[in-house]
């Protein structure tokens, strides 16, 4: 009897030591991560690597004769560079242009008659598919700044309505 009654005591504890270590369970979800180890001096900070920029609601008048919307800026942020060898860097960015002007950003969605054209921080154009080299870079951070906005494409009527554009960035240090 005395095994049995040690037995129940064991078991007992067993059974409740579970019961108190078990988190409660008031809701749950997964946590997916995602990165790329690139080679080069830079890291690119998580918030620049896909990003959207606003460019707002544009009156289609705006836009007549190839009008501009005002640019809205946008920066790609570079961290923790360790520049050694390459001090500078070229970005390309690119995308589907136009048949009217194949080297601004081509719309989608029911708005028509207008592209977004691209320019560095001074407002100089930039390309599609053309390397434009930024201003030398530092060690530790460093804030490559760009500008977007409406154009209208002059070849068409412009058609109110929503739009997106998609341009991918590519980053070659020297």
């Amino acid at each position: 009897m005395k095994v049995s009654a040690c037995a129940i005591a064991i078991l007992s504890g067993v059974v409740f030591a579970g019961t108190a270590a078990a988190a409660k369970d008031e809701g749950h979800g997964i946590i997916h991560f995602k990165g790329a180890i690139i080679d080069a001096p830079c890291s690119i900070n998580p918030d620049s690597e896909e990003q959207t920029v606003k460019l707002g609601a544009i009156s289609s008048a705006t836009l007549i004769n190839s009008g501009t919307s005002t640019p809205t800026s946008f920066s790609i942020n570079l961290e923790k560079c360790a520049l050694t060898t390459a001090k500078n860097v070229e970005i390309t960015f690119t995308g589907i242009g136009t048949e009217s002007n194949p080297d601004q950003l081509g719309i989608s969605g029911s708005a028509k008659g207008a592209t977004i054209a691209l320019t560095d921080a001074a407002g100089t154009p930039i390309k599609l598919g053309t390397a434009y080299s930024a201003p030398a870079l530092h060690d530790g951070s460093n804030q490559l700044r760009f500008a977007a906005y409406l154009q209208g494409d002059g070849s068409s009527a412009v058609t109110p309505g929503d739009f997106t554009s998609i341009a991918n960035f590519t980053l070659a240090y020297n």
